[in-house]
């Protein structure tokens, strides 16, 4: 005979077997209708997926048609340069202004020639300085004029002046009138390089300081002892010209003497020394350049002795 506690053990166990058959029906009732839908169109029984039917289960052609992310992510256009407009005469021409504003014009080149001197050139006490300024001939220089600065022009022809130093360097200057130097007593200083001077004009006496490096000059051009009376000139320089030999007689008080990238080929022994005095002492002298000729200085011994220094040169 079974005790009432064996009893009651099989009792439970026959209502848990009755519980647990509703829960599991009720968990299938609960299953969404959706998933069944997902499986109705499958034909589970022919699905054989190769790669000969891959192509008619999944059709990639309208891949981009189907997956469009244009709307996720915005279009950005990175460029360094401007492009450019598809018509070019829709471009504004260079210089032109914007509707409604005139075009600046330059302002018209004033006439130089035939103004006041004073406007054309800047006047500081005794002198005038008309470099750059664009002048083919020298204006009339205000009363008390000493001092002449009129380099890098176009002045052609010189006529005289009462001044004491002319700087007419780097013009287009040919010729100068017979009287345009000698007539002036208190010049000192004429200054003429890199013009086109094929003769050289007559000088007064005053002058110290003589400068027509860079022209056109030959031996031919000069006048015959045309240094001789000029006892106040010091320097002389008269480099890169057509000279064919040095001009004598040169006066004692000459200090440099620059005759370079000529022409010269000979010289006399008396040039520089007196031959005939053999203690004469010529201290001044001590600058002189005959670099450049085809002049061989060691031909002539002699002609040096009297010089506190060498001439410089080819020996």
């Amino acid at each position: 005979r079974m005790c009432p506690l064996g009893w009651l053990a099989v009792a439970s166990l026959c209502l848990g077997t009755l519980w647990a058959v509703p829960a599991k029906e009720r968990r299938k009732g609960d299953k969404p209708r959706a998933d069944l839908t997902l499986y109705e169109n499958l034909d589970l029984d022919n699905y054989d997926l190769s790669l000969d039917n891959y192509g008619e289960i999944l059709d990639l052609s309208n891949y981009e048609e189907l997956y469009d992310y244009g709307d996720l992510v915005p279009k950005i256009e990175v460029g360094t340069l401007a492009p450019r407009p598809r018509d070019p005469q829709t471009l504004p021409e260079l210089g032109e202004t914007t509707a409604g504003t005139p075009k600046l014009q330059p302002p018209a080149p004033t006439p130089r020639q035939g103004l006041p001197c004073c406007q054309l050139c800047l006047c500081l006490g005794s002198s005038v300085y008309c470099d750059d300024a664009g002048l083919e001939r020298l204006p009339a220089l205000p009363a008390g004029t000493a001092f002449l600065y009129a380099r890098f022009n176009r002045i052609g022809a010189v006529r005289a002046e009462k001044l004491k130093r002319i700087d007419l360097s780097s013009n287009s200057i040919s010729w100068a009138h017979a009287d345009a130097f000698r007539l002036l007593p208190s010049l000192q200083e004429l200054l003429l390089p890199q013009n086109l001077l094929r003769a050289l004009p007559e000088l007064p006496r005053s002058i110290v300081r003589l400068d027509a490096r860079g022209n056109r000059i030959a031996s031919a051009g000069l006048r015959p002892e045309a240094f001789r009376d000029l006892k106040q000139l010091q320097f002389l320089h008269l480099s890169d010209n057509q000279l064919d030999f040095i001009p004598v007689p040169l006066p004692e008080s000459l200090r440099s003497l620059h005759l370079q990238n000529n022409n010269i080929q000979t010289m006399h022994e008396d040039t520089f020394c007196d031959s005939q005095d053999l203690g004469q002492i010529r201290r001044a002298l001590e600058d002189i350049r005959l670099d450049g000729n085809p002049i061989n200085l060691s031909l002539f011994p002699n002609a040096f002795f009297c010089l506190p220094r060498l001439p410089t040169g080819r020996f």
